[in-house]
């Protein structure tokens, strides 16, 4: 995002002499803005997931986020009632992202069973790409869907794909017949707990470790639904 600072004294190239003008003294700066006017809600969204990402939920609060955007409370209140507002909307656009990602690597793949394995992988990569999106997308879920109750229709947006690609395999009887919400929280928990080892630095720094996890996970899927 692009910096907003306050404006030079003087146009670029201008000069004054000393002799003909007195020493002016520069104009205060305010603090630098990291958002474009009318996008404040974004902002606040992005400077959330840095808070979290280096302190940790707890340590998020609406009026910090505020103070280094350089924003006045009102201003704030006019998008975020308080700080469990704010954690849906990460949340929300979280499921978003991530449904995004899922049904993309699912048309990529062809819609079989190698779309179903790249949508394993890609669930993995998104956690990895964006922890704090993740802990709050899958740690507070209850609490702040009495915050916002979109929250629950974006969550199942996302979990829809999963569904809806199991039930494509299964009519053409590439996986066994059974109950899909149960079969498509079996992959989900398995594909989860992979996502949540990766972030909690369980597997090392080495990312290829994660991706390897997640391969030998989706293939032992397949021979348990196939």
């Amino acid at each position: 995002m692009l910096t907003v600072s306050t404006p030079s004294a003087y146009a670029e190239g201008m000069s004054v002499s000393p002799r003909t003008a007195p020493a002016r003294r520069a104009p205060a700066r305010k603090p630098a803005s990291r958002y474009h006017h009318g996008d404040l809600r974004r902002a606040l969204l992005a400077e959330a997931v840095r808070t979290i990402g280096a302190y940790g939920v707890e340590s998020l609060t609406l009026r910090e986020a505020g103070r280094r955007l350089g924003v006045s409370r009102t201003a704030l209140y006019r998008h975020f009632s308080d700080k469990g507002a704010l954690l849906a909307a990460v949340a929300r656009d979280g499921f978003q992202r991530f449904r995004a990602d899922l049904s993309a690597e699912w048309d990529r793949g062809g819609h079989n069973w190698e779309g179903l394995a790249a949508m394993g992988r890609a669930y993995v990569r998104f956690a990895i790409a964006n922890p704090s999106h993740y802990r709050v997308m899958f740690g507070q879920f209850a609490d702040l869907c009495a915050k916002d109750p979109a929250l629950q229709a974006d969550a199942r947006a996302a979990f829809h794909v999963l569904l809806d690609a199991l039930a494509t395999l299964q009519q053409a009887g590439a996986v066994r017949a059974g109950d899909l919400t149960v079969t498509a929280e079996f992959v989900w928990a398995t594909v989860h707990g992979v996502a949540m080892l990766a972030i909690d630095g369980q597997l090392g720094p080495d990312t290829r470790a994660s991706a390897a996890l997640a391969d030998f996970a989706v293939e032992r899927l397949r021979d348990a639904l196939t």
